[in-house]
């Protein structure tokens, strides 16, 4: 292991974050049109993180300093893998200097985020779940001059541009903004999720400055989108960074069901647009550029795509009805509006919300849930499983039950009429499943024993149903979803479990962001010894 190379890159890391830092100091000025008053907390919390930023950085480059050594598979694999933890780690600093609350208590005091309370935050934020601590984002009493604000307009701003750098992956905006030559190739191969990578091209650096491109560009229409439709610029630009990131991050406690609540707004199209947007966000990138270049038929023709939409389409049509059978909604137009946004919310893993399904039929919730597990599709800025690995799980147990009665008869496994080349491909996917299921039980498992009964009672709920909303805690951060079932449902947060609870979410939230072996690795000991 070459850990000069490794330091060196993670300095760039450093670099990138704390510049990124930078773009929201602006929103703590009243000229910008996000605070009422200068936000002293927010503005200089930010530049005392952009500091250690950019110290940490040059301690870095400092201990890699004139290393010309070669990117392998293995400092590829550090790379990534600590970059995410680098980036949590300094993402979480300005909850810190700022003195960010993260609600208040029950004598109506603030009560200032913990360490356990940023990184989790700042983990949610990269990796994209949009899981929160945060109990009340809207500011306080703004004509008070005394009252200090729960969260300032600036670290909101943070908090979305987390999701906007975690979205496309921290390593891909990297080797397209400053480009790694052959290392490029290297990083963007450990980065991409999913076992396809269609379209990727030796020129992995031309490659990422593309889907940077589209990215950017599709965040560019959906800003102006909401610009026409009354949105706000400083909300327009939040929710754009936390939708085509599929992150669901909000500047409201009420989510995108704000713009229901509040006058002015045509709510249903604002859903709407929100709900292409994410869709977009869950599709292949790669896919989206053969459409950008004129080769639609590529992306009609992709089976993963194709199964994606109709997962999408099917559940939203069965939770509908379900919830309409049972009284949830008031109408069929309701029903179909609600449960359409909801289920495309939950399974591209953007985890907004219009309507509290934690309140709905069990068999909706129960839909809801098996969705977590789905995901969206390879290659795209969603968390999960991705559609492609339950299709391939499919194709291949029914290959497997064949032989059993016909061991003779050899069958290719095939995608889309096309047979697969990778002959370890049947095995990894067995393999990474049986992985998800132990470190979900191993996790679930933790937090039961880890959460005392208290963490129920606080939030005023029966502690009878700690094993399923553990369960669902288990599965938001694990698919990098957000809101679960229960205590941590559509209108509740993460605030009441305890740091420990929290920091095993935060390790789910980046093993579920990443491929899992790049994850894990870094705790073998023979992973760091030298070649």
């Amino acid at each position: 292991m070459d850990l000069r190379l490794v330091s060196r890159l993670l300095g760039f890391v450093a670099l990138f974050v704390g510049v990124a830092m930078a773009f929201s100091t602006p929103w703590a000025l009243p000229p910008f049109g996000a605070a009422k008053r200068f936000e002293t907390h927010g503005f200089f919390g930010l530049l005392g993180a952009i500091a250690v930023s950019l110290g940490t950085a040059a301690v870095l480059w400092r201990l890699g300093r004139g290393n010309k050594g070669k990117l392998y598979r293995k400092e590829a694999i550090a790379v990534v893998g600590l970059s995410w933890v680098l980036a949590t780690i300094l993402g979480a600093i300005p909850y810190l200097l700022s003195g960010t609350a993260r609600g208040l208590d029950e004598n109506g005091a603030p009560v200032r985020m913990n360490v356990a309370d940023a990184i989790f935050e700042a983990q949610a934020g990269f990796s994209t779940t949009g899981s929160t601590v945060l109990t009340d984002l809207e500011l306080p009493d703004l004509d008070d001059p005394e009252r200090i604000p729960l969260v300032p307009r600036s670290i909101l701003f943070w908090r979305a541009s987390t999701q906007f750098l975690g979205g496309l992956g921290i390593i891909v905006l990297f080797v397209a903004v400053l480009g790694q030559g052959s290392a490029g190739k290297a990083l963007m191969r450990t980065e991409m999720t999913g076992p396809t990578k269609e379209g990727t091209t030796a020129r992995m650096q031309h490659t990422a400055q593309v889907f940077a491109g589209i990215y950017t560009g599709l965040n560019v229409a959906l800003i102006a989108l909401l610009l026409v439709q009354g949105v706000s610029l400083f909300d327009s630009l939040c929710h754009a960074f936390t939708t085509l990131s599929t992150g669901g991050f909000s500047t409201y406690n009420d989510s995108v069901g704000h713009f229901s609540s509040a006058n002015g707004y045509n709510a249903p199209m604002i859903e709407l647009t929100f709900i292409v947007f994410m869709i977009l966000g869950g599709t292949n990138f790669a896919l989206l550029y053969f459409v950008v270049v004129g080769q639609p038929r590529r992306l009609l023709a992709n089976v993963e795509w194709r199964v994606y939409l109709a997962i999408l389409f099917v559940a939203t049509i069965v939770v509908a009805i379900a919830g309409r059978l049972t009284n949830d909604f008031d109408s069929t137009t309701e029903s179909i509006r609600y449960s359409a946004f909801n289920v495309i919310s939950v399974m591209t893993t953007t985890g907004f919300v219009t309507h509290d399904f934690n309140a709905w039929n069990n068999f909706a919730r129960g839909t809801l849930f098996v969705l977590m597990f789905i995901g969206a599709c390879a290659g795209s800025t969603a968390g999960g499983v991705k559609v492609i690995r339950p299709i391939l799980l499919m194709k291949i147990l029914w290959l497997e039950i064949e032989h059993a009665y016909r061991p003779s008869v050899v069958r290719p496994l095939r995608i889309g009429g096309e047979a697969v080349q990778d002959p370890d491909l049947r095995k990894n996917i067995l393999l990474y499943f049986c992985l998800v299921l132990v470190i979900v039980v191993l996790a679930w498992l933790a937090t039961i024993a880890l959460e005392p009964d208290a963490t129920w009672h606080k939030a005023e709920l029966s502690s009878d149903h700690k094993l399923m909303d553990c369960a669902g805690a288990v599965a938001a951060t694990m698919n990098t979803i957000g809101p679960g079932l229960g205590i941590v449902g559509a209108t509740r947060t993460y605030a009441d479990f305890t740091s420990a609870s929290k920091l095993i979410f935060a390790f789910l939230m980046l093993v579920g962001r990443l491929e899992l072996f790049a994850v894990l690795v870094l705790f073998m000991p023979r992973f760091w010894m030298k070649r």
